[in-house]
């Protein structure tokens, strides 16, 4: 409730002020009257009411005495002069001191009732000013983004925020260390990224939840971002920022009030690191299950027949398919709607059961299982679900090799045959390892020493091979091309396209097209 004041030297027109509007429906009470200028100036600087009904003539002082002394003792309230006479002079007197709003008496109801609620929307503004300049005083930017993803924050502050926040559009980042055993980060992805270009102002590094979060102003920072993401994942090098850490970034968006949305993805897209691949470092709000409201239940009745399965294949020494089995189990776990614990639950109870139904299949061998509390233990403390797969990959290896079946080398045919149909896919030695229920490690040594060369030199050969059947067709381009055979950055074709064959893409084509040099 605010507080209004009348002065005037009719005791009849305060009285009837009092009585022709209703006060309280407008927000007001009333704190005071007087009849001498001179009071006024003592009563309202000492109740400070947010309205003054200022009358012109009054004894002692008149009313624009009044409100100049008033304006001078730094007095901020709003004054409505009331005034028996209607000559234009004394508002252009008034006007000199900020009053907006003249009355000639008699009052009239609905002047008066307009001219308040006008002064009570400038009130309104003036508070909500206050209320953002105090807010902006005493907060720093970190803690109004803080404030903002904890969903405590009154929106309409953001529309006057702080320069340093407004942009057309932002994104989350959020990073941790890539070895979640470790318990801090050598360096800060923040300092990377700065020190890789970025201008301080296209972002601002905080924690929040126990997180280290980048906000990403406008599209400095976003496309800034997006290079140096695009830069490493392109081509990896050695000892580079993403060797130690782990990035999840959530979608952008257009304003302040919905950065929450873009933080939301970030951190569950952290809590899915459980199913990243081997060696991957960055998930993206594209890489969270298409439609979240429609994952799968985790259905342990799917248990019986990963276990039927994968029995039946281990003893037809049936590699190809323990892994084919093993890959589907993966993408099922990954679109299922449970927490990490439910996951590994489901996935010990499924090794239990194979190691029950081999051990009573085979119960005149001594199988290579370790004891079930041992499995279980090893199945709790992994932080990846590739790790437990490459666990029963390699158990299932040992088990088929104590049952009597130990060549391995044909596998290297079904890669090659592999490779040589999918050579336009993102191929990683890591996604075949998984595939075939080999570690990358061991399937890399084994791939060069039978091949002759390193995974990716053959795979690189074969594109190439490939990119060189397309450069004699005038109808693709170069860039065309290099997606064509499995580049998708055509500046890396061009690298890897020279390195093997000792000319450009373009070169070769012009020496070779049509079988006549130009």
């Amino acid at each position: 409730m605010r507080s209004l004041y009348i002065a005037d030297d009719e005791k009849a027109i305060r009285d009837g002020i009092k009585l022709i509007v209703d006060w309280k429906s407008l927000g007001y009470e009333i704190c005071g009257e007087t009849g001498s200028g001179t009071e006024a100036v003592a009563d309202i600087l000492r109740l400070n009411p947010a309205i003054v009904l200022m009358d012109i003539r009054m004894p002692g002082l008149s009313g624009l005495d009044a409100i100049k002394r008033l304006t001078e003792e730094g007095f901020e309230g709003h004054f409505i002069i009331l005034s028996g006479y209607s000559d234009f002079k004394y508002a252009q007197e008034a006007m000199k001191y900020n009053v907006r709003h003249y009355l000639t008496k008699p009052i009239d109801e609905d002047e008066l009732t307009s001219a308040v609620r006008e002064i009570n929307g400038m009130l309104d503004n003036e508070a909500d000013a206050r209320s953002r300049e105090l807010f902006f005083r005493t907060k720093s930017k970190k803690e109004i983004i803080s404030d903002i993803l904890s969903h405590n924050l009154d929106l309409k502050l953001l529309s006057a925020a702080d320069p340093g926040l407004l942009a057309d559009k932002y994104q989350i980042v959020a990073y941790e260390n890539f070895n979640i055993s470790d318990q801090e980060l050598p360096y800060r992805f923040s300092e990377l990224f700065n020190a890789a270009g970025s201008r301080s102002s296209a972002s601002i590094h905080l924690v929040y939840r126990g997180h280290d979060i980048l906000l990403l102003l406008g599209d400095s920072g976003i496309d800034r971002f997006k290079r140096f993401l695009g830069h490493y994942e392109s081509e990896p090098e050695q000892g580079s920022p993403l060797d130690s850490i782990f990035v999840a970034y959530g979608c952008v968006v257009s304003s302040l009030s919905d950065i929450p949305e873009s933080y939301a993805q970030a951190e569950e897209l952290l809590s899915r690191r459980f199913f990243c691949v081997q060696g991957q470092h960055v998930l993206g709000f594209d890489d969270l299950p298409s439609v979240q409201n429609n994952l799968e239940k985790l259905e342990n009745s799917r248990i019986d027949g990963y276990t039927a399965q994968i029995s039946d294949y281990l003893q037809t020494f049936n590699r190809r398919k323990v892994a084919e089995v093993l890959y589907s189990i993966e993408e099922y776990l990954y679109h299922v709607n449970a927490d990490i614990t439910a996951v590994k639950l489901f996935l010990a109870d499924l090794y239990l059961r194979i190691k029950d139904t081999m051990t009573h299949r085979y119960s005149t061998i001594t199988l290579p299982f370790a004891s079930n509390a041992e499995i279980i233990s090893f199945i709790s403390a992994q932080n990846y679900l590739y790790e437990i797969i490459i666990y029963f990959s390699n158990r299932f290896e040992e088990l088929m090799n104590s049952m009597g079946n130990s060549s391995r080398d044909s596998v290297i045919d079904d890669i090659l045959y592999y490779i040589d149909h999918n050579y336009n896919t993102n191929l990683k030695l890591e996604m075949i390892a998984s595939l075939f229920g080999y570690n990358s490690s061991y399937l890399g040594k084994i791939f060069t020493k039978t091949v002759g060369e390193s995974f990716n030199t053959y795979v690189d050969r074969v594109r190439i091979r490939h990119a060189i059947e397309m450069l004699t067709d005038d109808t693709l381009k170069v860039y065309e091309i290099a997606d064509k055979v499995g580049y998708s950055n055509v500046d890396y074709f061009h690298k890897k396209f020279k390195k093997y064959i000792g000319e450009s893409p373009a070169e070769y084509r012009s020496k070779h097209a049509d079988g006549r040099p130009e």
